[in-house]
């Protein structure tokens, strides 16, 4: 079997993971490294023992690229590559804004090529495993906090923690939200760093969602309320946990088997193996695309809450 060449584009700090994943996995051969910071691309190759790309010369080195450069130049990169005719994983979010993305999907198309969105979370064992015991969610309430870091501020905490959650929640549901309300408020930056989201599903199904990066611990969780069963998942931890009550009441405690592994890792091999056997990745572009114009919607919300403040602290 042939080895896939894959380039990493940005080789900032999620440029480096996916260097590593990409170097150590075994049906890929790391083509390189590309970054508009010729010192960074320079030793982030010297570390992983790769070669320094030229952006303009990625498309003759490799067959697929990963894109981790900031979200604000996803689209640009995206299309570049994608026209040069060569497979795309984009860390998430896909792009900036839904026109964005949509460009990168009518790229693809045309070019025959595919795309896979970095959301993670879809890869994490736990969840993984989850998709298999969620089939008539009713009520969703997700935390994912964590303490604050000088990395992904040219975005908001929605498009930068929540929008993991957005996707998983999305693919459980099969729907978009019908009522969306939201607020969210600036701490340390001059973007949204804490938000707080309550979701209308058809059917009846509500989500609560929190998202911080201001926080002072690390919490990744989700917990999924359906007829007769509480299902309780924890990221880090990669742990499902199943509460049921049986027809007489009686509560069961139902831990689930969860084979745990590096969700980068396996992401790394899903988008090798899409590539092999030509197939829509796990979480492609139009996955990319919903969780992002849901994120638009909630981020519209929160615009609104703001004035809302704003007014109220000027009458104060």
């Amino acid at each position: 079997m042939s080895l896939t060449r894959v380039a990493v584009v940005g080789a900032g700090q999620f440029g480096r993971h996916h260097l590593r994943v990409v170097r150590q996995a075994a049906g890929a051969e790391l083509a390189g490294v590309a970054d508009t910071d010729s010192e960074r691309a320079g030793q982030a190759a010297q570390e992983f023992e790769c070669n320094v790309l030229p952006l303009a010369t990625v498309a003759s080195q490799a067959d697929a690229a990963i894109i981790a450069v900031p979200t604000t130049r996803h689209a640009e990169v995206a299309c570049r590559l994608l026209e040069a005719g060569l497979d795309v994983l984009v860390e998430k979010p896909i792009a900036s804004t839904t026109a964005e993305a949509r460009q990168i999907l009518e790229t693809a198309a045309r070019r025959g090529r595919l795309v896979q969105v970095g959301h993670l979370e879809r890869f994490n064992p736990a969840v993984r495993a989850a998709f298999n015991v969620v089939k008539k969610p009713l009520f969703f309430e997700i935390h994912r906090l964590s303490p604050f870091a000088p990395r992904s501020l040219d975005v908001d905490v929605v498009l930068d923690l929540m929008i993991h959650d957005l996707d998983i929640l999305l693919a459980m549901t099969g729907a978009m939200p019908q009522e969306v309300r939201a607020a969210g408020i600036n701490v340390l930056s001059n973007k949204a760093d804490i938000a707080n989201v309550r979701l209308a599903f058809p059917g009846g199904c509500v989500a609560n969602l929190t998202a911080s990066r201001v926080s002072t611990e690390r919490v990744r969780k989700l917990r999924v309320f359906q007829p007769r069963q509480y299902v309780s998942i924890d990221y880090s931890r990669q742990d499902l946990m199943v509460i049921a009550v049986d027809e007489n009441h009686r509560i069961q405690l139902r831990p689930q088997a969860v084979t745990k592994g590096e969700p980068l890792q396996l992401q790394c091999e899903g988008f090798l193996d899409a590539i092999r056997r030509r197939s829509q990745p796990v979480v492609d572009g139009a996955a990319g695309l919903l969780a992002l114009e849901a994120a638009e919607g909630i981020l519209a919300k929160i615009e609104e809450h703001a004035g809302v403040v704003a007014r109220w602290l000027e009458s104060n």
